[in-house]
């Protein structure tokens, strides 16, 4: 089992649900458990197009999934939760991020851990130290 910690974003539709329906979501994922979850902050959107605003969390889990499974894992839980993929940084029901997965550091394609702009990120930041 390893630690890993996600962030979780959503700017459409009942924003709040939707991180509390993703949070339920993958802590019912197999060989998942969900140990902290961070307070929700609003925040203005980065990048994109003009959007809404959007309440932002991490999460603290331990998982058994191996990196790129949870990854796929985290991608279904957002098409599940109605999330379409549109223009880069565009607006989203729901928005699943790897931040850190244990002690490990990735580079392939599809994965980047640590994730590469975390620390340019206070909606990234501020929730996660609530949960580190």
């Amino acid at each position: 089992m390893f630690i890993c910690y996600l962030g979780i974003g959503s700017n459409l539709g009942q924003r709040r649900e939707n991180i509390e329906l993703a949070v339920k979501k993958i802590n019912s994922l197999k060989s998942t458990k969900v140990i902290k979850l961070s307070g929700i902050i609003e925040t203005k959107p980065q990048g994109g197009p003009p959007q809404p605003k959007f309440l932002n969390a991490a999460l603290k889990i331990k998982t058994g999934l191996a990196p790129l499974t949870l990854l796929k894992k985290l991608k279904n839980i957002e098409q599940e939760l109605g999330r379409i993929k549109t223009v880069r940084n565009g607006p989203r029901a729901i928005d699943l991020d790897i931040l850190l997965y244990a002690d490990k550091i990735i580079k392939r394609k599809e994965l980047i851990v640590p994730h590469p702009r975390m620390f340019e990120r206070d909606f990234v930041i501020r929730p996660l130290s609530e949960v580190i």
